[in-house]
């Protein structure tokens, strides 16, 4: 058995894993975060057979090589913690897009004032007809600031570019110009780690399709996808098959999915988990109450945040 699905099922079975409560209540007050719903369904990890009912309370998985606190941090940074972290606004000329690409980049609490720490780097991606602005307009920045404030995850910078186009990846080419273009840009004009285990791709809607399909046919450049609410590219199917044969064993990323159980999407969700289950491919998987909307993935904010922060 898989070593880190062996301690997952030992910590689950024994009631090891407690819900920063106090934590959420903090965030969600913080701001204005809608009362998280409570899950009707998780598997963690382990492939089963057979779905068991989760529960009453959740949180993300704690791997051999993660931790649910972060170091201690020094007086220094104690201080400059309590400042909010900045969410900066850029403008790339293209090679690849006829134009410009646009991106906003949060650098976290005490930034400026460490001058020589690396961070690493979690690369979120909006829905169809939004844009850069999504994810901040549902407080990722407040959110990572008041868990980085609390000790509860180390911080990270986030890169949230946008893509203009709503067709298939043959006619958009965001995943080239990210790989190419932005994430090179962003690696040298900010303090990103720059490895592998460094970077983590998640996006929601159309923003996870695409996380999926750059998270695993570039498996060399990130180390971990969330998928929330996930449709997937057309294609796609076919190709997640040829990608997932080529990635070796031990390089497979860490992977989290979750949908609404009312979500209009849900079969394509389900589709990909069944595959990853059949595969026996490691994995999160999360089915909780709710549709495909804004006020759902601002409700787990706190939650994903958590699990992309937690191989850091």
């Amino acid at each position: 058995m898989n070593r880190s699905i062996l301690i997952l099922f030992i910590a689950f079975s024994s009631g090891c894993l407690p819900y920063e409560a106090d934590l959420a209540a903090t965030i969600r007050a913080a701001t204005g975060l809608p009362p998280s719903p409570e899950p009707t369904l998780l598997l963690t990890a382990a492939p089963s057979p057979t779905k068991q009912p989760a529960p009453a309370t959740i949180t993300p998985a704690v791997t051999e090589n993660s931790s649910p606190i972060a170091a201690a941090p020094s007086a220094t940074e104690l201080a400059c913690r309590q400042e909010p972290g900045r969410v900066d606004r850029h403008t790339l000329p293209s090679g690849l897009a006829p134009n410009p690409w646009e991106f906003r980049v949060y650098t976290p609490p005490c930034y400026d004032q460490d001058s020589q720490r690396m961070y690493p780097l979690l690369v979120l991606i909006h829905g169809s007809t939004y844009n850069d602005d999504q994810w901040d307009r549902l407080g990722a920045d407040e959110t990572a600031d008041l868990l980085i404030r609390e000790n509860r995850l180390a911080p990270f910078l986030i890169l949230m570019p946008r893509d203009r186009v709503w067709s298939e990846p043959e006619d958009d080419p965001f995943d080239e110009a990210l790989v190419q273009e932005i994430l090179p840009w962003v690696e040298t004009s900010y303090r990103a780690g720059g490895r592998r285990e460094d970077r983590a791709i998640g996006g929601l809607s159309r923003g996870a399709s695409w996380a999926v399909h750059i998270g695993l046919s570039q498996w060399q450049i990130f180390g971990a996808i969330g998928a929330h609410s996930l449709p997937m590219f057309i294609d796609d199917p076919n190709r997640i098959q040829s990608w997932l044969d080529d990635i070796p064993v031990e390089s497979l990323p860490r992977l989290f999915l979750d949908i609404g159980e009312k979500d209009y999407l849900l079969e394509k969700a389900l589709w990909f988990e069944s595959l990853l289950t059949e595969r026996n491919i490691p994995h999160e998987w999360y089915l909780y109450p709710g549709r495909h909307e804004e006020s759902y993935w601002q409700s787990h904010l706190e939650q994903y945040l958590l699990w992309y922060a937690a191989g850091w």
